[in-house]
């Protein structure tokens, strides 16, 4: 069926409710709306969906919630045996528009196909749901989040028994049982007779988790001299981190914590926040106005599903500044390295994991150190993956695993990025440099002098709907073939399009130029957003030269970017 066609059929099926019959009904004028919400069914992708509420087959709604969910359900039954089917699927939502609603359909889906489905009372973040995997002995999980996305949007992430998102080839599987189903109206529905196979858990799991995430500190005694006295502003940004967040905290010893009101609560609307993403400083505002007040030393911010995590430190000019991830990524792994080598728990085959866009900051120090450091692919299921082999085989040793966009994971209770256990890491290791006289910028330009000036900046090109699908390949279609051999006069020295399956990672869509005065730049299409994104890092011996050297690529990109658009 073509677009309008589809159109008709959720107008006359009387499967779809009569709200969404009338709010179809509402754009039946706007040819260019009607297209666009059905010229296809919303993609599952790299592990999941994500779009905009509203009605439509491309638009995330309770029909699509329960369409991918029948999918899920029947890769499950097709692919497990009767005892691993018995083990179950858990479940957890954030604060968004309709999460409860399609947590419960969910639910409710498993249930009618004879599968348990565990969910909380409330809101949980996506690393409990990742830790709750493996502490219960599910086959499954799913978390539904848009992450930092606009309030408009909501998302539905699936996850496997090693607690990581499913990788690509269950991925792929799952989505072709999601596009057999062509007939809403087929998918079941749940009966008395099942209703028993939903779950609601109790608090035991929360303690499980939270006590997970303590056992990762690294200085305890320093933690509760000084935790006491350490001021701390944090906003959970009205998503899941609020309450675990507080209370890992608080446990471990950091009893000066002040939270952002306006950002406490639950709300969809995210407090009026546009762009709920700590990697954004407009997120931070109300953040860093509040640190200011008090003469907090640190402000912390975590995205909605809290697996993502913030940080604005104050300079030695008084002001606070946003981290980015990579310099938040080489602090951590300078600080837990240097921990563990003060308790003599460093082991020899420790390794750090980091995406191919991630800066070479903390890789750096990792090397120095005489540790290994492994490269995968974006998305943090990879990293996952890595901790499942390291446990397998027992040849190596999980030290610390991070991606440039805001992403940390401490330990291996969770197989995803972890704002919990990285809030808690970063405060610990704020409050060590602060014992030491040192606020955490001035820890991070001490790094730096040691190991050279790193620097680095995401371009993140917006374009939506068909035009800017079309648009996305049409730009990386220019790069992948136009055999450049500079950025702004830097010769290239290599290229590598991971599209071929190339350094013995999957075959995924990026490019990556490594220059002659070893900075690089990597183009990939965002997995989860209507975007293409520019990564630029670089190197050098004083930060006034590598920030020239960004500005100088950037301005090369946007030049060849805006004659393609």
């Amino acid at each position: 069926m073509n677009y309008k066609e589809k159109y008709n059929e959720w107008l006359e099926s009387s499967y779809f409710d009569e709200d969404t019959k009338k709010e179809l009904l509402s754009i039946k004028d706007n040819e260019k709306e009607i297209e666009d919400r059905f010229y296809k069914d919303l993609e599952f992708g790299t592990a999941g969906l994500r779009g905009v509420i509203a009605s439509g087959t491309n638009r995330i709604n309770i029909y699509t919630i329960r369409r991918v969910t029948f999918g899920l359900a029947n890769y499950i039954l097709k692919n497990t045996n009767k005892k691993e089917q018995e083990r179950g699927v858990v479940i957890a939502h954030d604060n968004r528009h309709m999460s409860r609603e399609f947590c419960l359909e969910t639910a409710n889906t498993l249930a009618s196909c004879g599968i348990k489905a565990y969910i909380f009372d409330d809101l949980r973040t996506t690393p409990e749901l990742s830790f709750a995997i493996r502490n219960l002995n599910t086959i499954a999980g799913v978390v539904i989040t848009a992450s930092h996305n606009p309030p408009e949007y909501n998302g539905y992430k699936v996850y496997w028994e090693d607690g990581a998102q499913v990788m690509p080839d269950i991925a792929n599987l799952i989505t072709e049982e999601i596009n057999k189903i062509t007939d809403y109206s087929k998918i079941p529905t749940l009966t008395d007779d099942k209703k028993d196979l939903v779950v609601l858990l109790d608090e035991k799991q929360d303690t499980d988790f939270i006590e997970a995430v303590k056992s990762q500190v690294i200085r305890k005694d320093l933690v509760k001299e000084i935790g006491k006295d350490f001021k701390i502003v944090y906003t959970p940004l009205c998503g899941t981190g609020n309450i675990p967040i507080k209370r890992a905290l608080k446990e471990v010893g950091f009893k000066n914590v002040l939270v952002v009101k306006e950002e406490e609560n639950k709300d969809p609307d995210f407090a009026g926040i546009e762009y709920p993403n700590p990697e954004d400083k407009k997120a931070l505002t109300r953040g860093i106005n509040l640190a200011k007040e008090n003469n907090s030393d640190l402000v912390i911010a975590t995205d909605p599903d809290c697996d993502r995590v913030g940080v604005a430190v104050k300079t030695t000019k008084g002001n606070y500044e946003l981290l980015t991830g990579n310099q938040i990524g080489g602090l951590l792994t300078n600080y837990i390295i240097e921990g563990l080598k003060e308790k003599d728990k460093l082991k020899e085959n420790s390794v750090l994991i980091k995406t191919i866009v991630t800066s070479e900051f903390g890789a750096t120090i990792a090397r120095k150190n005489n540790l290994e450091v492994m490269d995968v692919l974006t998305g943090f299921k990879f990293i996952g993956e890595k901790i499942k082999l390291f446990e397998k085989y027992n040849d190596k040793t999980y030290l610390f695993g991070y991606e440039e966009s805001y992403g940390y994971l401490v330990g291996t209770h969770a197989r995803d990025k972890d704002g919990v256990v990285s809030a808690v890491l970063i405060s610990e290791m704020a409050s060590y440099y602060s014992s030491k006289g040192m606020s955490l910028y001035e820890g991070l330009l001490e790094l730096y002098k040691k190991y050279g000036f790193f620097k680095e900046e995401t371009i993140s090109l917006t374009l939506k709907g068909i035009e800017g699908l079309s648009k996305i390949k049409e730009i990386m279609t220019y790069f992948r073939e136009s055999d450049l051999k500079e950025f702004s006069n830097i010769k290239i020295d290599d290229f590598k399009d991971y599209s071929k399956g190339i350094d013995n990672l999957p075959k995924s869509d990026v490019l990556k130029y490594f220059l002659e005065d070893g900075s690089w730049i990597a183009i990939r299409p965002s997995g989860t957003e209507p975007k293409l994104k520019f990564y630029i890092a670089v190197k050098a011996d004083d930060e006034e030269s590598s920030t020239k050297k960004v500005s100088e690529f950037r301005e090369f990109i946007d030049g060849v970017v805006n004659k393609l658009i």
